[in-house]
This record gives C-alpha cells, structure tokens and sequence, in this order.
C-alpha cells in the first residue's frame, strides 16, 4: 500500500453489481478500482496486471471458491486485503472467512458509505466488520452459558435456541449432522426431555431462573 491511491479489484458473479461497484469507486478520491470480476479464477489470471491493494470478494460464487479464494490470493500476494462480502451474516461463515485469513467481512445490501468506511477501516487499522455482524458476535458472547453442558453442547443450546436445523448446526461446527444429533440427545438426557420443544421450554425456565437469582 505504497500509493495514495490505493488499487481495488471487485470479485462479484451478479452482473447487476458492476455497475454500482463502477459508480461507487468514480466518486471516491483515495480508491481506484481497477478491476471488476465474475470469478476469482478470472480475477487471478489478471492478478499481475493489476496488482490490487484491496480485494472485495463475494463469498458465494458458483465455483465455490469465495472464501477458498483468499489462499490463492494469499499466494499471490500476502500482504494483499481482503474483504469478503456476503447476504449471509451467519457466524460460521464469518468465522470461516477469518479463520482463511479475510481481513474483513461486510454483509449485504453494500452501500456507497458503507463501502468507502470499510476500505478507510481497512487502509487504516487493517480490518473491517459491518456492525450487524458486529451486535451478533457481541450477543454471542454474551449469551447465557449452562454450566452443567459442555462447551459443544452450550454451542449446540445456542443455535437450538436459534431455530437451527441439525445440518446448519453441523455446518458452523464443521461436524457431522451424526455428532450433532449424539450431542443433542446428550442434552435431552440431562434435561430429562424427549423433544426440541420441551427442551427449550425448560432451558428458558432455567434462565428465567437464573435471573432472579
């Protein structure tokens, strides 16, 4: 990041993009866009041409390689930024897209000054997060945790109380639907239920509980 105008290239496979992409980057001064994209394979073959400073990247292409593509990119360049972009702001994905080394994560609808914050958050501290995923992961955090389940079973009671079906609950975990399904009658047992609906019905009780303590 050597210039003051720092190189961008777009990796988007919806056509209806570009040309907001196009509009965005003619009104920033400090951001040039040098390069617009359907695919990360096609964006790799002109890499060395353009030689960008930031990447924005869709993280659902039909190739699936969106965030897969950060280790090409990675290879490429290391120092290079990169920031995915995605309608979906669920935080497995997000933690996927970071644990590949994503230097930001920006979910949709991408606006003109949302956008420009992020590639100034990102020139200047390094990374970027839009706040809705922001509010989630605090919330995470701050969710009640039941001390007589375990780590992956409080994990699990999380996205249960969610709404999450197995195979999503299995996804974010990186597991097997099996394990999840082992785990869940794990909790069953030590609720003494035999349903999703009275396990919830009784994990809100003990909450509720909790707080008039």
């Amino acid at each position: 990041m050597k210039s003051n105008v720092l190189k961008i290239i777009v990796i988007d496979n919806d056509l209806s993009f570009h040309e907001t992409y196009k509009y965005y980057f003619e009104t920033y001064k400090e951001y040039s866009l040098v390069g617009i994209y359907v695919s990360v394979k096609e964006a790799l073959l002109d890499y060395d041409n353009v030689l960008p400073d930031i990447i924005a990247s869709e993280v659902t292409m039909p190739d699936g390689c969106g965030i897969e593509g950060i280790g090409h990119f990675r290879k490429k360049d290391p120092e290079v930024k990169i920031i995915m972009i995605s309608g979906q702001s669920d935080f497995g994905i997000v933690k996927k897209a970071f644990k590949n080394m994503a230097n930001g994560y920006l979910s949709k609808p991408v606006g003109l000054n949302s956008l420009y914050h992020a590639l100034n958050a990102i020139k200047y501290e390094g990374a970027t997060i839009s706040n809705d995923i922001a509010k989630k992961i605090i919330s995470m955090f701050q969710r009640k945790s039941y001390t007589s389940f375990s780590e992956r079973e409080n994990q699990i009671i999380d996205y249960l109380c969610q709404g999450a079906t197995y195979k999503t609950i299995a996804d974010n975990l990186f597991v097997t639907p099996s394990t999840v399904n082992f785990h869940i009658q794990n909790i069953y047992l030590k609720l003494n239920v035999n349903s999703k609906s009275e396990a919830l019905s009784k994990l809100r009780a003990m909450e509720y509980s909790a707080h008039l303590i």
